[in-house]
């Protein structure tokens, strides 16, 4: 019989959690499996599809690839915690749902705005990688979105959609309008 793991600190969408799991286990399979945070999904394995990506300290990182001890005290946000890090700057989605399905970052809402997703299975790494790059270069070119993204694969080809959705979204975030827009807003827009 193996001992116990000794627990794990982390700060996942600023809350403090602990996990009792080996120091060598993918921060992405305990954020999935310990933590049920379904946003980063499993692509590749080997961090090349961006799927799995979530910001660690602001920066876009591959969770599949990172193991989970090494990101111990750490800030971890998920795409279920960017609504909560924008504060006042999240929107109302108006999708009925469970606590958080109401309220959107507005780079998610731009996303589903602009209709980029297909399949929906790069959405993850694509939203993060945009929000790390809009607080970098708050209206960042054309060029530099295509570089910020170029190695988040998406197989289905909404590459135009997603370049509309960085440039939507830099406008959502340049926006001194921070009240929520409900859903007959939305419609109008």
């Amino acid at each position: 019989m193996s001992p116990t793991p000794r627990p794990i600190a982390l700060l996942v969408n600023g809350r403090a959690v602990q996990v009792a799991v080996d120091r060598h286990v993918p921060l992405l399979y305990v954020l999935r499996n310990d933590l049920g945070l379904n946003g980063p999904k499993y692509g590749c394995g080997l961090g090349q599809c961006g799927a799995c990506s979530v910001l660690l300290d602001d920066a876009v990182a591959r969770s599949c690839a990172i193991p989970v001890g090494g990101v111990a005290g750490r800030s971890i946000t998920t795409l279920e915690g960017l609504a909560q890090a924008a504060g006042s700057r999240a929107v109302d989605a108006g999708a009925p749902g469970g606590p958080h399905d109401d309220i959107l970052h507005p780079v998610q809402r731009a996303y589903r705005d602009t209709q980029a997703a297909q399949c929906g299975y790069c959405l993850n790494g694509m939203v993060m990688a945009t929000v790390a790059l809009l607080r970098r270069t708050p209206q960042p070119s054309d060029a530099q979105a295509r570089a910020a993204l170029q190695h988040h694969l998406c197989r289905c080809g909404t590459h135009i959609e997603i370049l509309a959705a960085v440039r939507r979204a830099a406008q959502l975030m340049a926006s001194t309008d921070a009240s929520p827009v409900t859903p007959a807003d939305a419609a109008l827009e």
